[in-house]
């Protein structure tokens, strides 16, 4: 390769938290003279994210469904659909977190290729393994099987890498109607198209709104997945929502600025229970699935509560308003360099 070759990376945002952790390493890649080009998928708010964000992308592959045949066809029929744009934009390197499609496509294209993750228990794709790995300090050599001289570490969690450069936003007080004067609940249901979805995270989340909800005391705001979920609430719930005791954002929202405004936050996911924790907002998780490295340490420094039954939820869950005067300090600033600087020696290498 030629020297003065501007060196190129496509990065795929495969899902929602994509959006935000990517864009501050898409920044600095870019500052330093590197050329990026992205592909988003039409799924849940990954574009409407993106447009939210500034991003440029180009939009590839929708929603699969809960269906494993049709995830698997739809992830083979999206690693497909890329190489049209990949043999044209030539990339030396491809990095994903967790994108499947991209470990397929960059592999029969013989790309190089960098997966980020930071949930050991994720299923991967088999033959598809990228070149190198790059994951939280939290993650220890037992936990992964990978060439140790190919697998980069940084501290702290990935939500770091953009929650360092989080500066609050008081306009989504009006936008979305919340009184101040209540206990603001932030709730984000499990995701029950995700592979490692269990049917407690479900039952947990059910009995978390029936608490909460009865409550005048309380407002509640909710994160649906996708339209179906969004319907399926709305209809077990409607009194609640025709009342205003629950609602639902119109629009694609920064996630961090609802979770500063919020009091306390109940969620099924992953990252929203981190970014919480990364703002040191009070977090409860109903995940149900297998719990992680990252998520441990979290619980250990009394950053993050695991709710994993019914009594937990009755007993853990402190409902109380929260100060807004605390400053936002001592949120790790290291992630976005490390990270940044494995991707820079990588290109370097190639």
């Amino acid at each position: 390769m030629s020297e003065n070759k501007k060196k190129k990376i496509w990065i795929d945002l495969d899902n929602t938290p994509h959006v935000p952790f990517f864009k501050p390493i898409i920044e600095k890649l870019e500052q330093n003279g590197i050329e990026v080009f992205i592909t988003a998928r039409d799924r849940f708010q990954v574009c409407e994210l993106a447009d939210l964000h500034g991003l440029q992308y180009r939009k590839m592959g929708h929603l699969h469904g809960k269906n494993t045949i049709f995830k698997v066809s739809a992830i083979l029929f999206r690693a497909l659909q890329s190489i049209p744009v990949l043999l044209k934009e030539k990339p030396d390197l491809a990095i994903a977190h967790g994108s499947r499609s991209l470990l397929i496509s960059a592999k029969l294209l013989n790309i190089p290729s960098v997966d980020i993750f930071d949930y050991e228990h994720a299923s991967h794709v088999p033959f598809f393994s990228p070149k190198w790995i790059i994951i939280p300090q939290a993650i220890t050599e037992e936990l992964v099987n990978f060439d140790k001289d190919h697998t980069f570490r940084y501290p702290g969690i990935k939500e770091d890498v953009y929650a360092c450069k989080f500066k609050p936003n008081n306009n989504i007080i009006d936008e979305l109607g919340i009184d101040k004067r209540k206990i603001i609940i932030l709730v984000r249901p499990p995701a029950v198209e995700a592979h490692y979805h269990k049917h407690l995270g479900e039952e947990l989340f059910e009995s978390v709104l029936n608490l909460i909800i009865n409550r005048n005391d309380t407002q509640i705001i909710l994160l649906p997945r996708n339209g179906k979920q969004t319907n399926d609430v709305k209809e077990k719930w409607k009194n609640y929502f025709s009342s205003g005791k629950i609602s639902i954002p119109a629009k694609a929202v920064n996630g961090l600025d609802l979770i500063w405004h919020s009091d306390l936050v109940i969620s099924g996911g992953g990252t929203m229970n981190r970014e919480a924790a990364a703002l040191k907002v009070p977090v409860y998780s109903i995940f149900g699935g297998k719990i992680g490295a990252v998520d441990k340490c979290l619980s250990q420094s009394k950053r993050l509560t695991f709710l994993r039954s019914i009594d937990d939820v009755h007993s853990k869950i402190v409902l109380r308003k929260r100060s807004l005067d605390q400053k936002l300090t001592g949120i790790n600033s290291q992630a976005l360099s490390k990270i940044t600087g494995k991707i820079k020696t990588i290109l370097e290498q190639l």
